[in-house]
């Protein structure tokens, strides 16, 4: 992983309160605070975020920085959706879910998500001509919604004029920072 300093570099976050996949959340974040970055983390609610760990077992709870109304998308460097099958599959439903994408998408910055997270691009019809990976059960979503699913640690994908980071799970979280450092060193 890069050492390089992030001070400069602003990340958001999103999830819902509750089912995000503990480590896809907490070690990106820990991860990019101590290179530097300003990490947020938006949730649909303020209210404390309960992750679990394998979809199941009770995580840690994490305090939102804001709630996903609350957002200015264009005050950040980059996207981070972590996974969690709960956690994404309720986080796509909610509209501010798709405009805060749009806004990254539209402007050329880089979105980064893990395992279900994808889940928040395929609602928002932004993995058409991509080429991406995520948790497995994914792949008939992905490509039913226009992208090409592989499988592979991490993928980073810049069709369509915006850098898109995906890996399929915990297990790939070195790989996945390591790319969203490498896209952040570049910008």
């Amino acid at each position: 992983m890069s050492t390089t300093a992030l001070d400069d570099r602003r990340i958001l976050a999103i999830v819902t309160n509750y089912g995000v996949e503990q480590d896809e959340l907490v070690v990106p974040v820990k991860h990019l605070r101590a290179h530097g970055a300003r990490v947020s983390v938006a949730a649909v609610s303020a209210d404390g975020i309960r992750t679990l760990v394998g979809d199941r077992d009770p995580g840690e709870t994490v305090r939102p920085d804001l709630t996903l109304d609350d957002v200015d998308p264009a005050a950040y460097d980059l996207l981070l959706v972590p996974g969690g099958t709960l956690n994404a599959d309720s986080l796509r439903l909610e509209d501010a879910t798709t405009r805060i994408v749009s806004s990254f998408a539209a402007s050329g910055r880089p979105v980064a998500a893990i395992c279900h997270g994808p889940w928040a691009l395929v609602e928002g019809g932004y993995v058409r001509g991509k080429t991406l990976t995520s948790y497995a059960s994914l792949r008939t979503d992905i490509t039913n919604a226009g992208g090409t699913w592989v499988d592979k640690p991490v993928v980073r994908d810049d069709a369509a004029g915006w850098p898109l980071i995906t890996s399929r799970n915990p297990g790939d979280l070195d790989d996945f920072l390591g790319e969203i450092d490498a896209v952040l060193d570049e910008s």
